[in-house]
């Protein structure tokens, strides 16, 4: 009997060099605390990313003033170069290693005038996000980041709650653009690794011959974000995304610390991540909630929106979840 080498059996377990990670600790955490973060917070992330090895950091998103006043937002809302110069510096991808990205939501984002050429910005890729009702306009933006020399994904949000043939639709029409990742995103928590399965394999076939890449983002609500990007990335899912801690809107997201540790990529250094969680991350929270407790759990299983488990967190009632099982069941 011919000898099994390990990397037949398992071939996602070894060093996969294709496979990149991005940090979305500041973007997506910040939706906990409307982005108010010190510059010291998010250049202490940033560091750890150069440190650990981190293939992309999202360092926040480029959405509109009108819609997210400054002052009730914080600077990493709109992402302003000056914003970004004064905490990176002269941040250079090639000598760090390391490339920052933004997101910009459809309908939320004066994209048309706030991203500046990427040869005048410290970051590298635009990451639009949308909902399938907003595609000419996302297809439009992915077109225009990239004319202005960006790398850009394509984030479908809400997917769980979309029908085949809208889903298709996207992908269709994602395939016509320059975007080098089109990405899973599990707004809701809601997905079973037989749904990743299905969408990876969706994306795949949709956009075979294209050179895109599949990415995965992945919310913690019933607390599977971890498992289903290691079950993509047996797929063979190659852009993962993560934050540090879980960092996120309600129950948070994949932990860039527990990715890290599974992945057997050498250059990936566990140790900064380990010390910006300790000196920065965990004592944000005397302050502010995050993880997959009860009421996130619930919204994950019914494939709703965590606004409704965000704002009874936020009540008299929040400790109450009896009260609020009982008030999510009867309005479906």
């Amino acid at each position: 009997m011919p000898e099994t080498k390990p990397d037949d059996k398992a071939p996602w377990i070894t060093y996969r060099p294709e496979l990149k990670v991005l940090d979305c600790t500041v973007r997506d955490g910040g939706l906990v605390n409307s982005h108010q973060f010190s510059d010291e917070f998010v250049r202490a992330v940033y560091d750890a990313c150069v440190k650990a090895g981190i293939d992309y950091m999202e360092i926040g998103y480029k959405n509109s003033k009108k819609t997210f006043p400054a002052g009730k937002f914080g600077p990493w809302r709109h992402c302003d170069e000056a914003d970004l110069k004064r905490v990176v510096g002269d941040h250079d991808a090639e000598r760090t290693g390391l490339k920052l990205a933004a997101m910009a939501d459809a309908g939320k984002s004066d994209w048309q005038t706030d991203i500046v050429p990427a040869a005048d910005s410290p970051l590298s890729m635009i990451r639009v996000a949308f909902y399938a009702h907003q595609l000419s306009e996302a297809v439009a933006m992915i077109r225009h980041a990239a004319e202005l020399g960006y790398e850009t994904t394509a984030n479908l949000m809400s997917v769980s709650t979309l029908a085949d043939d809208e889903i298709d639709t996207v992908l269709a029409a994602v395939a016509e653009t320059p975007a080098s990742t089109m990405v899973i995103v599990d707004s809701f928590g809601h997905l079973y690794r037989e749904q990743v399965d299905k969408l990876y394999r969706t994306y795949t076939q949709a956009l075979e011959g294209t050179g895109k890449e599949i990415g995965i983002h992945a919310h913690n609500n019933m607390q599977l974000a971890f498992a289903n990007t290691i079950e993509a990335i047996i797929l063979g899912c190659n852009r993962v995304d993560a934050t540090m801690f879980g960092f996120g809107r309600g129950a948070g997201n994949c932990h860039t610390e527990l990715l890290l540790g599974f992945l057997r990529n050498p250059k990936f250094d566990l140790r900064p991540i380990i010390d910006v969680i300790q000196h920065h991350i965990v004592p944000l929270r005397r302050d502010i909630e995050w993880g997959p407790l009860l009421p996130y759990n619930l919204t994950g299983a019914l494939n709703q929106h965590p606004r409704a488990a965000i704002e009874w967190r936020e009540g008299e009632q929040r400790d109450d979840f009896l009260a609020f099982y009982d008030k999510v069941v009867a309005e479906i």
